[in-house]
This record gives C-alpha cells, sequence and structure tokens, in this order.
C-alpha cells in the first residue's frame, strides 16, 4: 500500500504518534518521525520492526525548524509522500489529570501556544512540504482532528476546528496538483478518549490503549481526491467515509 514512500510524521516521539509511525513502517514505508520531544523510543521501535527511517528533531512552532525538517528529507529522499499533521498540545482530560482554566482565566500565553502548536504547526509543516508535493503532483496531506467539549478545552478545540477549514482550503488551492487533504479524529467511532504509554497508571486501567487506532492513517494517506478537503473516517473494513 506504501512500500517506498516516504511518511513524515510530526509529534512522534510517544504517543499516537509514534504508534502511527509504526503503521506505516509495516507497510515498508520511508519513515521520517519528528518531535520537540526526545525521538529515541519510537526510533527503537523502527529499528526492530527493520525500517527505513529518519528521526529528526523539530518545533513545529519554529519556521526555520520546519524548513530544516522538510529539507533534509528532501536531500534525503528527494520526495515527500504523506505528511501527517500530528503535533499538537491535547487536553487529555479523560485522564484525570485536570482541566485547562476557563476562558476568563485563561492565560493569554497558554491560548497562544496551543493555537500556534495545533494550528500554526499544521500551517507551519503544510505551507513548507506543498511546493515538493506540487513539483511530484502527488501528496497526502492528513491532519489530525479531535475535540473536547469540556469546560476548560476553548484552545484546543477552536484549534482543530479551524484546522478542519485549513483541510478545506488546502484542497481548493491543491486539487490541480493531485495533492489530497483530509481530516481524520484518531478514535474509532464510540471510542472517547484514548490511554497512551505516557497516561498515568489508572487511566490507562480504564481506557483503551492507542492499539484502537488500528491502520486508521495509513488507509487515510489512500483517499482518493473525491475526499480531499473534507473530514473523514474509516470504518472497520477499511472504507473510507465522509463527514460532511
Amino acid at each position: 500500500m506504501h512500500e517506498g514512500k516516504v511518511v513524515i510524521i510530526t509529534g512522534s516521539g510517544g504517543g499516537i504518534g509514534r504508534y502511527v509511525a509504526k503503521t506505516f513502517a509495516r507497510q515498508r514505508a520511508k519513515v521520517v518521525v519528528s518531535d520537540i520531544k526526545p525521538l529515541d523510543n519510537v526510533s527503537k521501535d523502527l529499528e526492530e520492526a527493520e525500517a527505513e527511517y529518519l528521526a529528526i528533531p523539530a518545533d513545529v512552532t519554529n519556521v526555520d525548524s520546519v524548513r530544516n525538517l522538510v529539507d533534509t528529507v528532501m536531500d534525503k529522499y528527494g520526495r515527500i509522500d504523506v505528511l501527517d499533521n500530528n503535533a499538537a498540545i491535547v487536553t487529555h482530560f479523560q485522564w484525570g489529570t485536570g482541566v485547562w482554566p476557563r476562558i476568563a482565566e485563561l492565560d493569554p500565553a497558554f491560548w497562544d501556544k496551543v493555537i500556534r502548536t495545533n494550528l500554526g504547526g499544521c500551517f507551519n509543516c503544510t505551507r513548507y512540504v506543498l511546493p515538493h508535493m506540487e513539483a511530484q503532483r502527488s501528496g497526502h496531506i492528513i491532519n489530525m482532528m479531535g475535540g473536547s467539549n469540556a469546560v476548560g478545552g476553548s484552545p484546543y478545540q477552536v484549534s482543530k476546528t479551524a484546522i478542519a477549514q485549513f483541510t478545506h482550503h488546502i484542497a481548493l488551492e491543491e486539487r490541480d496538483y493531485n495533492i489530497c487533504a483530509v481530516a481524520i479524529g484518531p478514535n474509532p467511532p464510540g471510542i472517547t478518549g484514548i490511554a497512551t504509554e505516557d497516561a498515568p497508571a489508572e487511566a490507562r486501567a480504564r481506557m483503551r490503549n492507542v492499539d484502537v487506532v488500528g491502520d486508521r492513517f495509513v488507509i487515510a494517506a489512500t483517499a482518493p481526491m473525491e475526499f480531499s478537503g473534507k473530514r473523514i473516517d474509516v470504518r472497520e473494513d477499511g472504507t473510507i467515509v465522509a463527514l460532511d
């Protein structure tokens, strides 16, 4: 499905991004993992899978860091087939670690940090990958969706709602270049949260673990152009459906 394709996964030092990297490795893709956090664990995963990979530290909020990430990948492989914009600051309220402040009490610096990371990081990585995808006239951009209707989740929810609209505009501008942009959440229907390896033990005991993600992102990276610009889901049988 993705053998030999070059896949960049941001925010893949741990959690869902780390798991998604392994799913692409099983497809024999050339996996590029990147994060502001250490990449030791995911690198070990990929070595054990005998995958071809690059581990490139990057801060998605920093333009120079993102440019270096993309340039390094192009110098090594000469193309980019998939960009998975996974990096984000996430609420994780369901882990029982406390909620963020209400809007009336929210530190503007924290609001800016969440928006700059979740939405701004998505823009930065997309911005620097697009010229290369345009030149090869192909590519998939997968933007991570999600949501939090809980009190205190406003910056996260706003960023993710904006990402859906951003995905729509990528599709409008890049359709002639055969670049498909979709937005997808990590949770299959009926699953309201995931406890990754860094969750508290109590949360890991009562919640589904990251395996529930399955091959959702691998399959999303095969979406035909008719789905570009849409929020999508992947059914148990691997069928892609539009949510818009």
